[in-house]
């Protein structure tokens, strides 16, 4: 099993920036993709952005050009830079692994506690 341990939300006025880190830890064999995902209230949770073992990255229309995501493979960790942040960006943050726990098991996911990000004046 793993375990995902955020960091980083908080408040940030509009045009601000922040970064978010989840850092994966216990029994990982490897770590294939790896993402960040929000929820706003009353909205249902949406990919934000992703990024394979080979550092392919995939972002929602919404962040292209603002947010930036990259992982550190020797830390397990997975960050998300996220500049000119808007009011519309405030949601909980979560980081998503899909990983195998040992060489011969299949493909896991899991999910990070998540973090909270508003975006106010």
């Amino acid at each position: 099993q793993v375990q995902l341990v955020e960091s980083g939300g908080g408040l940030v006025q509009p045009g601000g920036s922040l970064r978010l880190s989840c850092a994966a830890s216990g029994s990982i064999f490897t770590i294939n993709h790896m993402g960040w995902y929000r929820q706003a209230p009353g909205k249902e949770r949406e990919l934000v952005a992703s990024i394979t073992s080979g550092g392919s990255t995939n972002y929602a229309d919404s962040v292209k050009g603002r947010f930036a995501i990259s992982r550190d493979n020797a830390k397990n960790t997975v960050y998300l830079q996220m500049n000119s942040l808007k009011p519309e960006d405030t949601a909980v943050y979560y980081c998503n692994v899909v990983y195998r726990p040992t060489i011969l098991s299949i493909v896991r996911g899991s999910w990070g506690q998540g973090t909270q990000v508003t975006v106010s004046s």
